[in-house]
């Protein structure tokens, strides 16, 4: 089968997308192992929760992460997109 070779090879880590998706989108979407709020991730990384909103929003509109309401709280999980680009 053609194609066949690299099926075993690893897929890219973070710093690849760094690139395509900037530093600190690719930065959250590999800290999203497990559902995290704005609040956490911006602990986390340093960075102002209000950008890191922003770019959970990016990350959002391209389908790479989703919001989901528990209680209070808003967490974000990497949908099965974001999954597939961050493997």
């Amino acid at each position: 089968m053609r194609g066949i070779g690299t099926l075993w090879e690893p897929g890219p880590d973070t710093a690849d997308l760094a690139p395509a998706l900037g530093a600190t989108r690719a930065l959250l979407l590999g800290l999203l192992e497990t559902p995290a709020s704005t609040l956490e991730l911006a602990r986390r990384t340093g960075l102002a929760a209000g950008g890191v909103s922003a770019q959970l929003h990016r990350l959002a509109a391209a389908g790479l992460v989703a919001p989901h309401r528990t209680g209070r709280v808003v967490l974000y999980a990497r949908t099965s997109r974001g999954e597939a680009l961050h493997r």
